[in-house]
């Protein structure tokens, strides 16, 4: 018999759906104990709990990112399987990305400022047909992103570390080829993790090789955006604008000049909303394959950190 805490602040609804599922030789606790195998749960919460779960076999993560966890104290060793969240966030993010997309290319929130001010303007709009994204990332998440740019007639570029699995990416770049990847997009993208290899990507660098008209989405991580480049190449006009979703200090504070750049807009890590029907599936699939000894999917590499 598995037995199973749920450290979420979602607890219920999690505790409904998987006894929905009637999941075999499975016991669903509330507390800390010495025989727990299995914890389902935000990462923080996971991480808070560690040090009294000494059984722990498997912890599955709420959440894509696992950041908490990637540091093994409280306890010694990582000693137990880290699965996180994959394959159900791809088509949120590509609704927030491309909304953004539209929205600039259409100028629609100039359209509902003109309106405002009974502003009759006719000029024309662009359209994202021939414009070309460059995806900082290209997994799960990056591949649908890619997808439905595909589908609006855009060309993608993707720079990964390692993997070309998207066939919707016309061109890959790798290693010392972020500046050339860069060069000529309409859009930027990251959707990376956070790593030591992409802590600050989008630096002064990256920024300076994009042209003047380039707009960038972050809704990876924050601490991929070096925020004071950011800063300077939109108060200087050397990218069009920013998409913020997530930063380097969350919430971020009042007194940040964020706030009040312009041709900046922010969101509040919301770009993909965690659903626990979605997320109940994943682990509902991966405790069959553990009941029955199998390999677990979308295990974390604790040294890379995804």
């Amino acid at each position: 018999m598995h037995k199973l805490i749920i450290l979420s602040e979602y607890e219920k609804k999690y505790q409904a759906l998987i006894e929905k599922a009637q999941l075999p030789n499975l016991q669903i606790t509330g507390l800390l104990a010495n025989d727990v195998d299995i914890a389902i749960g935000e990462p923080t919460r996971i991480k808070a709990a560690l040090a009294y779960l000494p059984a722990l076999k498997w912890a599955q993560s709420l959440w894509a990112g696992v950041e908490p966890l990637l540091d093994p104290a409280p306890r010694s060793g990582r000693d137990y399987v880290l699965t996180n969240a994959r394959g159900v966030f791809g088509g949120l993010m590509s609704e927030y990305v491309l909304g953004y997309l539209l929205a600039h290319e259409r100028r629609i929130l100039q359209m509902a400022e003109d309106q405002k001010n009974k502003r009759w303007n006719d000029s024309d709009t662009g359209t994202l047909r021939g414009k070309t994204i460059g995806l900082l990332g290209v997994g799960s998440i990056g591949a649908d992103v890619a997808r439905t740019a595909k589908f609006f007639g855009m060309t993608v570029r993707g720079y990964t570390f390692s993997s070309e699995a998207s066939s919707d990416v016309d061109r890959y770049y790798h290693g010392n080829d972020l500046l050339e990847f860069a060069k000529g997009l309409d859009y930027l993208v990251n959707i990376l993790p956070n790593t030591k290899d992409t802590h600050k990507i989008i630096n002064a660098d990256l920024l300076a090789a994009l042209p003047p008209h380039a707009l960038v989405i972050n809704v990876g991580r924050g601490p991929a955006v070096d925020e004071a480049a950011l800063l300077e190449a939109l108060s200087r006009q050397k990218v069009a604008g920013a998409v913020l979703d997530v930063y380097e200090k969350e919430p971020l504070p009042q007194d940040h000049p964020f706030w009040s750049t312009p041709n900046l807009h922010m969101t509040f890590h919301t770009a993909a909303l965690s659903l626990p029907e979605d997320l109940t599936r994943i682990f509902i699939e991966n405790y069959n394959l553990y009941n029955e000894g199998k390999p677990l999917k979308y295990q974390v590499d604790f040294e890379k950190g995804y």
